[in-house]
């Protein structure tokens, strides 16, 4: 391989014109990529069309996280016996959906890296993710419903894998910390509009249409849906793969060589030792982050906490995350971003033992939540561009198979302990305590890992 411009040159013309030029100093389109990969944009300019355009699946894709946050697992508990650990098998779901993506994804990423197929298989996890949101208001029992609800979830972070790699295709590595920051910024404010109208459905739909508070919630999951379709539209008109491996014409080729591509990327992801190291810190902080927001509804639930109190605290979350975010793609540009990825990891720490000693009551979900949506946005999206911007980016979706091997596996991992736990020793206190030794190793990785972007 000679780079990713080497390659696109060989199937159309990759400089742009001088008035896609002008219009994207404006700020008004991003145009194709330049020779080098860099895209004519100053760091600091305003958002061009195209970075608008990807931004904007975040709000789409980001309703349906919300809802399995706060209304699902108090859905799937209600379909469960009375003596049913909502817990433990909300974490065992969590547990097989991010196993199967894990597999998956390395293998369908590299594939990805052929020119023109990144956009397939994104719209293949998407489409899986929304008919499977719409598919959920059917079941009657917990386990049909658990089951549905674990193949959108497939689909979901299938869809955002390669969604995640198109970010390179996007904007340039100095702008990718800005724009990554803003879909997670803007995806936590646009998700609370179709969740509020989710709530007052639920809340206010048995009195206004006579309707029962089950049908109003498997509603919410048709609206969910409907969202997230419409906010997906405008990346699907817009996206152009400027990075990628092989043309249309050596698809073929490509796809035979896929395990032996995987297999030199492994071998290349071992000798890089800043990259490697940076993966592992990825692995164990992740697992924090991925677990403290797929099991907090249901640790509440299971406390006994209120679920009104629990859906109120976790909306204002997304409020808090949002300036939050972009507050932190800010600061990422004048301190840089790997010490922004660890002082998020630091507060972790506190917010896990916060959590364990101190979360009884509604007010303390509350400070919980509000915690977690300072830093949950900004470590998120700073991992995201930080790893766009130190690997070879004409292998985009192969790394970003790896990133997800890393971040679902570790997801497996901190999910099965806190359902494990719980279920041995009856105390979700306890499986929420282990989590604080992972965020530990995470931040001797990244100590120890010298940060490419500074030399």
């Amino acid at each position: 391989m000679t780079g990713p411009t080497a390659n696109a040159s060989a199937s159309s013309p990759i400089f742009p014109d001088n008035a896609d030029h002008a219009t994207a100093v404006k700020g008004q389109d991003a145009p194709q990529a330049l020779g080098n990969g860099e895209f004519p944009v100053p760091p600091n300019g305003k958002l061009t069309s195209r970075e608008k355009k990807w931004i904007v699946y975040d709000v789409g894709n980001s309703a349906f996280v919300l809802l399995s946050t706060a209304v699902i697992p108090i859905y799937a508990k209600s379909l469960m016996p009375a003596d049913g650990n909502i817990v433990s098998a909300w974490g065992y779901a969590q547990t097989i959906a991010s196993l199967v993506i894990a597999l998956l994804m390395p293998l369908l990423g590299s594939i990805a890296d052929v020119q023109g197929m990144k956009i397939k298989f994104f719209l293949g996890f998407f489409g899986t993710g929304v008919v499977m949101c719409c598919a959920m208001a059917l079941p009657l029992t917990w386990l049909p419903f658990l089951i549905i609800y674990v193949l959108a979830t497939i689909g979901l972070n299938g869809s955002l894998t390669f969604y995640d790699s198109m970010l390179i295709d996007t904007t340039s590595n100095d702008r990718m910390d800005k724009v990554s920051s803003h879909g997670y910024g803007w995806g936590y404010v646009g998700s609370t509009v179709p969740f509020i109208v989710c709530i007052a459905l639920i809340f206010g739909g048995p009195t206004l249409f006579g309707w029962s508070t089950t049908a109003c919630t498997r509603a919410s999951f048709v609206i969910t849906a409907v969202w997230w379709v419409a906010f997906t539209i405008p990346l699907l008109t817009s996206y152009r793969q400027e990075h990628y491996r092989a043309t249309r014409e050596h698809t073929r080729e490509a796809v035979r060589g896929t395990f032996t591509e995987l297999a030199g990327t492994l071998g290349k992801l071992v000798q890089n030792k800043s990259l490697w190291m940076f993966m592992v810190a990825f692995f164990f902080y992740i697992d924090a982050v991925n677990t403290v927001i797929s099991m907090s509804t249901s640790y509440g639930t299971q406390l006994g906490i209120d679920s009104t109190q629990l859906v109120i605290a976790l909306l204002v979350t997304q409020f808090v995350a949002f300036p939050c975010a972009i507050i932190y793609g800010r600061l990422a540009g004048r301190f840089g971003c790997k010490p922004m990825i660890m002082v998020a990891v630091v507060a972790y720490m506190g917010i896990v033992f916060f959590a364990t000693f101190f979360l009884k009551e509604a007010l303390e979900f509350w400070i919980l939540a509000i915690l977690v949506g300072m830093f949950q946005g900004g470590i998120q999206a700073l991992s995201r561009s930080y790893y766009g911007k130190i690997i070879p980016k004409e292998h985009a979706n192969e790394y970003y198979g790896l990133y997800d091997i890393f971040g679902k596996t570790a997801s497996i991992l901190g999910t099965f302990l806190v359902a494990t736990t719980t279920t041995l020793t009856g105390n979700a206190s306890l499986g929420v305590l282990s989590i604080a030794i992972l965020l530990v190793v995470a931040l001797v990785f990244l100590t120890l890992q010298k940060d490419p972007t500074r030399q």
